[in-house]
């Protein structure tokens, strides 16, 4: 299902248990094409940008934002891709890439490598990536950084030489629609936000799962959403 080849919508299951329903286009397009969508999350329906849009930035985080200003519209600040990144054991494992600040590489010299091209042909843009923590979740570990798997700070780096350790995540759909980041490297911790607390401008924190499996808990699940349906008020799903 990650190459070109359509599988039927219905019968598409993503990370774990709970089969994406068809008419949920946001979670098709975000996990099977690629498309950049919003991530905003179940409990007060704000969205996650990272802290810092310009593209020279790989030492900031990401949080959570209640309002979304022509700035951050303009720099795509709102937009992530989840783009697929092998497997770990069953499971597909995604990278959480942010639209803004992404670079066009330049064109490979005569001989040299290519750094890889999309289905279109193009050279793949370099995207920031959701980076956490080696010793994360601690008090002093426990946030993420956006940045290139390069320049990134020396404990975001990845363990055993490897750089994208950090940086892979078990996508998993929950069963109440939603979907929650797990990253590989704590299994036992999920994304969430400081000190519990779902507010405008919370720092977005690796958390314990206290849910105690890979579906996670309701105040840590995000709804993908297509921009054009950013109007839609998902933080009274529940009532």
């Amino acid at each position: 299902m990650y190459t070109q080849e359509r599988t039927a919508m219905s019968n598409l299951v993503v990370g774990g248990p709970v089969a994406v329903n068809s008419y949920d286009n946001a979670i098709v397009a975000a996990l099977v094409e690629n498309r950049p969508v919003m991530l905003v999350h179940a409990f007060n329906g704000g969205y996650l940008r990272p802290a810092e849009l310009k593209e020279e930035s790989h030492d900031k985080g990401v949080k959570l934002a209640t309002a979304l200003d022509p700035a951050t519209k303009e720099a795509q600040g709102h937009l992530w891709h989840i783009t697929p990144a092998g497997f770990f054991g069953q499971r597909p494992l995604y990278f959480l890439e942010s639209a803004a600040g992404q670079v066009t590489p330049k064109p490979a010299a005569a001989g040299a490598a290519d750094g890889g091209r999309g289905d279109d042909g193009a050279p793949k843009p370099q995207r920031r990536r959701i980076t956490v923590h080696q010793d994360a979740p601690q008090s002093t570990a426990d946030t993420v950084q956006v940045g290139l798997p390069d320049k990134v700070g020396d404990k975001w780096r990845g363990k055993n030489g490897a750089p994208e350790d950090t940086q892979l995540w078990v996508v998993t759909v929950t069963p109440w629609g939603g979907i929650t980041f797990v990253p590989i490297t704590h299994p036992d911790a999920i994304l969430g936000f400081k000190d519990h607390a779902v507010t405008a401008d919370s720092e977005v924190r690796l958390t314990y799962n206290w849910g105690g499996d890979f579906t996670g808990t309701v105040i840590n699940t995000f709804y993908p959403r297509l921009p054009n349906e950013w109007s839609v008020p998902y933080h009274h799903v529940f009532t």
